[in-house]
């Protein structure tokens, strides 16, 4: 079983970062109401509620459907042997588009 200590993740290259995303929409399936979805944004609160649960090393992100065929995000705090933490579940991000960044290099 993994064990986490809140390290984990790094930084990448804007570049490769760049790459990554447009390799995405390249490939991407178009969701049921004829747009690709490209991203959620959540908020720091919500985030920071997540992480400050008692034993919470960080969030695990599921990729999910709703019952529209939606895709969508589920958080979840995860623990130091690697469980979730299911007391505080998040969705309903504001999703990419229509809520999209119009001036970075992510978005292409």
């Amino acid at each position: 079983m993994a064990t986490f200590n809140g390290t984990e993740g790094s930084t990448i290259e804007l570049e490769q970062a760049v790459a990554w995303t447009a390799n995405y929409r390249k490939e991407a399936i178009t969701e049921p109401n004829g747009i690709v979805t490209k991203a959620h944004f959540y908020g720091r609160d919500i985030l920071q509620k997540l992480l400050d649960q008692e034993g919470c090393m960080g969030i695990r992100m599921y990729y999910a459907r709703d019952e529209k065929g939606q895709k969508q995000l589920v958080l979840v705090g995860a623990d130091a042997e690697g469980n979730d933490m299911e007391g505080i579940v998040v969705d309903n991000g504001k999703v990419c588009p229509p809520d999209c960044d119009t001036q970075g290099n992510l978005n292409g």
